[in-house]
């Protein structure tokens, strides 16, 4: 029986920062989706200013990933959570009254620096939560609440502005994240590993980043290098190819893929090894990817969704589990940062990158780069896992 208890991934606590990190990304992609249509259509802004209030949110996201490490080690995971909440809950609330596109930047640049702290955050208290045995399958389901959240928030976010207002759009996104600061608030952590230095608030390297993540964390920014063809391009594509009546299948048919296969792929990472796990799932990305450069109907748009939502599921969810369990569990904040912090920086390269090859060569092309960067990937994990084989067997 204690067996069975020291293995439970659906703990009362597991749960509450499930439910709080859907809301946190809920707020973020019901904003990542309307607030460009705010500033076009309420504060008669030009597409391209429009889309700094992403930049500037990422922006600030990956300046302030580096340090969240040590703020977590000298704060507290929890109550630096908690804090951060209270803030990202204060930035939404402001939305209502910030009307000058120069304040409203300033706000996105603000809030970009909570959502920072809140996501590491989250994602350490949850490797730290999660059983040792079952960290592929825990983190697996942590990650369903940021798959969750992709679909429901532009969802509920679009359907508010169609039907109701933006005003309504931002009180509905600040309850919403009110209740995850509560729930987070919940969270019990007395149990959980305390950091072996505390209280000095300094910045070395080893503050900012965790070495022994940083290989897989690179292997990680390079498949979000690929991802932002689709985060940040999809729907001018879409656009192109006269398939926005199905747009919003894409993500509905690309979450699903990640949640129908992730209790498998979770299992599969505990029991068989990460490279089972990892190896299908670019080769999948990459088809997907593919396909998606050479649709031309909505059955193959729709298609592509699955390939990508399962490879881009299987991979990120693994290459975060290893990131984790490269170094010792009191530094699991440092992994988590590092692991986000070169994920987000993938992110925002591969959207102005492709933004380039796009306006070049056309939206298709963007869509072959990023395969050929997914099979980039493929051969340096393939060296990896030699190399990690050549040292295991020198060892023995």
């Amino acid at each position: 029986m204690q067996q069975e208890e020291n293995t439970q991934i659906w703990t009362k606590r597991f749960i509450s920062l499930f439910l709080t990190n859907i809301a946190v990304f809920f707020v973020f992609y019901g904003l990542v989706t309307t607030l460009p249509l705010y500033a076009i259509g309420e504060l008669h802004q030009t597409d391209k200013e429009a889309g700094l209030l992403l930049s500037g949110f990422l922006l600030s996201a990956i300046i302030v990933r580096p340090f969240s490490g040590k703020l977590l080690d000298v704060f507290g995971k929890k109550k630096l959570l908690v804090i951060a909440i209270v803030g990202y809950f204060l930035c939404t609330i402001l939305y209502l009254f910030i009307h000058p596109f120069g304040l409203l930047l300033t706000l996105r640049f603000v809030q970009g620096i909570f959502f920072s702290i809140i996501t590491t955050a989250a994602g350490s208290l949850a490797a730290d939560i999660v059983p040792a045995s079952r960290k592929g399958a825990g983190l697996g389901y942590f990650t369903m609440s940021t798959n969750l959240a992709v679909v429901i928030g532009p969802f509920i976010g679009l359907l508010l502005i169609q039907y109701s207002s933006f005003n309504v759009l931002f009180i509905v996104m600040s309850i919403c994240i009110l209740v995850g600061g509560i729930l987070a608030v919940t969270v019990d952590t007395e149990d959980l590993p305390k950091p072996e230095h505390t209280g000095k608030l300094t910045f070395k390297f080893d503050d900012l980043f965790e070495r022994k993540a940083l290989p897989v964390a690179a292997i990680a920014s390079m498949v979000a290098f690929s991802y932002a063809s689709v985060l940040s391009f999809l729907s001018v594509y879409a656009q192109q190819k006269d398939l926005m009546a199905v747009a919003s299948l894409f993500y509905a048919v690309f979450a699903a893929a990640m949640l129908i296969t992730r209790p498998y792929t979770g299992k599969l990472y505990d029991t068989k090894g990460p490279q089972f796990v990892i190896i299908p799932g670019i080769i999948s990305f990459a088809i997907g990817l593919i396909l998606l450069a050479n649709v031309s109907g909505a059955a193959l748009f729709l298609v592509s969704a699955i390939f990508i939502g399962f490879g881009y599921g299987a991979v990120t969810t693994s290459l975060q589990a290893l990131a984790v369990q490269s170094t010792a569990h009191t530094r699991s904040g440092y992994a988590t940062a590092t692991y986000f912090t070169m994920f987000d920086l993938g992110i925002a390269l591969g959207s102005y990158i492709l933004g380039m090859v796009a306006v070049q060569v056309g939206y298709a092309s963007i869509y072959f780069t990023a395969a050929a960067v997914l099979g980039i990937v493929f051969i340096i994990y393939l060296l990896r896992l030699a190399k990690l084989k050549a040292k295991k067997v020198a060892h023995t």
